[in-house]
Parts: C-alpha cells; structure tokens; sequence
C-alpha cells in the first residue's frame, strides 16, 4: 500500500491545469447506454472511479475504449448483452446506480445492486427510486438489488418532485426522461454544473431539455437517442482544491481551466478569508492578499452554495488561520472524519454533531496521519504543505478515486511531496 509525504517548505509559484469533472463524466459515461450510437468523450479525467464505471458499463456488453493516455472515451452500446449491474463491481461507488436510469428507459428493466462507496453517511437512494415511480416503473428491493420494470409501452412523463435537491437523483432522472413518453417535470431539481453538462451532453444527443441549472427542469420524451462527441466540464473541486494550495502554505498559483462561476461562493470564502482570485485568460490566478490568512464561517449547501466536497479541504486552510472559524456540514453527515487527523498535526478542532468549530495556531507539525475518505485525503495533503517537518499519510488509495496526478501538479508549482510504498 502506499504513502505519500509532504514536506513543508514555503511558498507555491506556477500553474496547474485542471482536469476533467470526476463526477460530470461518471454521469456521462452512463449515457451511451441510452443510444445504439457512439458516444465520445473528450477530457476525460484519469481516475480510479472513472475506470471503475469502465469495468460496470463493459459488463453490461458496452465498448469502452480509453485513448489519448485515457483524456478521450470512445464509447458504444449498440450490442448490450446484460441488464443486471452486478454487487462485485457496483460495491465499490455509489455513482453506478446512475445505469439504472438509461438501461430501464432503453429496455423496461433492470438489476441493479444497491451501491457502496466513501463512508461519509447514509446516502440512501430512495429519490432515484421515487423519480423512477413517478415515470410508472414497478420497483422490488430484495437481495440487496433494485428490480425496476417499466409499464407496457415503456416509462410514461410525470412529475417528479423531490423533497430536497439530489445530484444523483436529478442525474438519473433526467436520463431516464430523455426515453419517456411524454413530458416529465423535475422539480427541485439540483443545479450543479454538473447538471448542466449532462444536459448539454444529451442535447447534442437528441434529447429535448428545457431548464437545466435552475430548479425545475423539463423533459420532452424523443423516441431515440443518437451519438455525439462532448467535452467534460472542468472539475470544480479539484480547482478548489489546488486554489487553496497557495492560501495554505503562500505564493501565486494559477489553475489553468478555472472560473470564477464554478465556485463563486467559494471564492467569496476566500476572499473573505483574505485570499485574492484573480480571473486569467487561461484559468484563475490565487494568491494571499497579505500575512496571514483571517477566519471565517463556512456553511456547506448544495450549488450555488459552498460545496460539500471543499470542507475538508477548507478546514486545513483555517487551521493556521487567524482567529475562530465554524464549519457547518448541512449535507453530509459523519463528515469530520478528517478532523483528528489534522489535531495530530497540532491543529484545534472541536467537533458537535454536524458542526466543527476551528481555532486557528500560529504553525501545524507534520505527523503520520490516515485518510478516511477522498476528500479528507487531499486535506490533509494541504496541511502537510503548510506543516513543520514531514506528513506521511497513509491510505491514499482514496486520492486515486478523485485526484489524477496529484504528486505531479503539486511537484510542478515546488511543493516538496512523494509517493512512496508502505514500509
């Protein structure tokens, strides 16, 4: 197993480019299923997760072939052989419930295992199942599969309301819709960019969407989908995250394929915070402002809000910060999990249910810590960059699942940081 060390040693100076959206192409990548036609696409990010949902769709009878050293899918599902989504492979992330989706509007069934993932909470997937209804499937949960069959004649428009806006859900129904006879209504729907991208996606597809990044988007159902060649939209989390590696340990750092829209909460953060965000020709610039970075609170809500995904990361950052800081997590719960690692590494934390309150010091010192999940990986490999003396963090298996090349891009702007086997 291995390990990765980070050695502090000042300020951060150079650019980083930002990959492909780990979570817009594990939405995209389900999409071929909806056609007989291919579907390409093009920066794609290089990722563990990615080649997991790779291994799911190839199951089922999909051609998935990774070219360009992995940054284009070419992919087609005109001979599937299998509807079922089986528990070996689905077990290891939650986004493969999004093929039950397209394989029920495209054929009227399918087996679906009920799918594991980070152990951040719950994360039940009862609001794609009430979409699924909502379009006249027949759903059975029993040996830990969703049996879904469509009605005669396939899913039917209808209104899908959700109690909260869910990503996944939003995701799933939205494909499922593309094939539904009829209209179908999603109302609070999420607004993620990742939203959008899959809308714009299955436009260029065929399909006929109207709303998309507000919070009701409707459906007209097209008899089919054809193929089409679609750039995955830039990762915002990863942006965030390389964002805040010069607000960390100090220096200039431009993230190429930043902006300001894909976090502009976040970047309201910082700037509050004291960091500079800066929009370029080719990304965003980050820098501190001066001295030391100030507190501030963070509550985390769905898009437009501050992420989710960037908590753990922005807790490293104010730990070193000046002043008391409170991070409310609002949805997800067990999301702190990070938190002793980064008080091994001399940082004050106190953790109540779902709020942690962050009284900054003057210095963090390395220390072996374990990372619990894959954002709470990368944060503390943000603290490290900051940290006296070395951190070793063990576990980064989860790093692979969300970050490609994490120990490249952080070499290329100075970090001293390495990959090395377990002793």
């Amino acid at each position: 197993m291995d390990q990765i060390i980070v050695t502090g040693n000042g300020p951060l100076s150079g650019q980083i480019p930002i990959a492909g959206a780990k979570n817009a192409c594990l939405t995209l990548m389900p999409a071929t299923l909806l056609s007989e036609e291919p579907l390409t696409l093009t920066n794609a990010p290089r990722l563990s997760d990615i080649r997991t949902m790779t291994t799911l769709l190839q199951s089922l009878g999909a051609e998935v072939q990774a070219l360009q050293d992995g940054q284009v899918l070419a992919m087609s599902s005109h001979d599937l052989t299998s509807t079922r989504a089986d528990y070996d492979i689905v077990r290891k992330m939650r986004a493969s419930i999004l093929v039950l989706g397209p394989l029920l509007a495209r054929f009227g069934h399918a087996e679906v295992s009920l799918p594991g993932g980070c152990a951040i909470g719950a994360r039940p997937v009862d609001l794609h199942l009430k979409a699924f209804e909502a379009m006249g499937a027949e759903l059975d949960l029993r040996d830990g599969y969703v049996h879904a069959k469509a009605p005669a004649g396939g899913l039917r428009g209808g209104i899908v309301d959700f109690p909260f806006a869910s990503v996944g859900a939003t995701e799933n129904a939205l494909m499922a819709a593309t094939l539904a006879k009829g209209t179908t209504v999603v109302k609070n729907a999420a607004r993620e960019p990742e939203i959008v991208d899959l809308a714009e996606c299955l436009r260029k597809m065929g399909a006929q969407i109207d709303g998309e990044g507000t919070s009701e988007i409707t459906i007209q159902g097209v008899d089919r989908l054809g193929g089409a060649t679609h750039r995955v939209v830039t990762d915002r989390i990863e942006l965030g995250t390389y964002m805040l590696a010069p607000a960390i340990c100090g220096g200039e750092v431009e993230c190429l394929g930043g902006k300001i829209d894909l976090l502009a909460a976040f970047c309201e953060t910082l700037d509050a915070a004291g960091i500079s965000v800066e929009e370029t020709p080719n990304g965003l610039k980050v820098a501190r402002k001066n001295g030391r970075v100030s507190a501030v609170n963070v509550t985390t809500e769905p898009f437009p809000g501050f992420p989710t995904d960037l908590q753990a990361q922005m807790m490293a950052l104010l730990c070193t910060a000046e002043g008391t800081s409170v991070l409310e997590e609002r949805i997800f719960e067990n999301r702190f999990m990070h938190a002793p690692e980064l008080i091994r590494m001399g940082a004050s934390i106190d953790v109540h249910g779902g709020t942690a309150t962050v009284r900054g010091v003057e210095h963090l010192k390395g220390a072996p810590v374990m990372a619990t999940d894959l954002r709470a990986s990368v944060s503390l490999i943000l603290a490290g960059l900051a940290a006296e003396g070395d951190t070793i963090v063990s576990r980064v298996y989860h790093l692979d699942r969300g970050y490609e090349h994490v120990v490249r891009k952080l070499e290329s702007v100075g970090a001293r940081i390495e990959r090395v086997k377990e002793q």
